[in-house]
């Protein structure tokens, strides 16, 4: 699998870019919408990854995750059968996937409350999006273990 480095910058950078480009969104429609095209965008996700040991627990959709370590740097990939908690994997990816696991650790996912998210989600899909965020940061404790 070929790994994309992460973006420029530290993970907080990537957060707060994040919470600049959905600043640009005047309403919460137009936001979903952005959300729901960044999980169209997204990498493809293989076929042959959509197994057990890779699907989620504690969300309402199908969600697939898969990870891997490449020279200290953690990286992820994930696919939901969801159109808006692809986008919102996607955004995972973003902000998480070519990190070292410490900055991962270290750095409090801010960027759901900055960006409103844990508010305008239907509790179903937040609690789904702090579902993928736990598994995250519990693969990158593993990875420090």
């Amino acid at each position: 699998m070929s790994v994309e480095p992460p973006s420029p910058g530290t993970l907080r950078d990537a957060q707060e870019e994040l919470l600049e480009e959905l600043g640009f969104f005047d309403s919460w429609m137009e936001r979903y919408q952005h959300i729901i095209e960044l999980g169209r965008n997204a990498p493809d996700f293989p076929e042959e990854w959509r197994i057990e040991d890779n699907r989620l627990r504690g969300c309402q959709s199908q969600v697939w995750l898969k990870s891997w370590q490449d020279e200290g740097r953690l990286f992820f990939l994930a696919i939901s059968d969801s159109a808006i908690v692809s986008g919102l994997a996607a955004i995972l990816m973003r902000v998480y996937s070519g990190r070292r696991p410490k900055e991962i650790v270290e750095t409090p996912p801010e960027f759901i409350a900055g960006a409103g998210l844990d508010r305008h989600l239907s509790p179903t899909r937040s609690n789904g999006l702090h579902s993928m965020v736990n598994e995250i940061r519990q693969r990158a404790v593993k990875c420090l273990e």
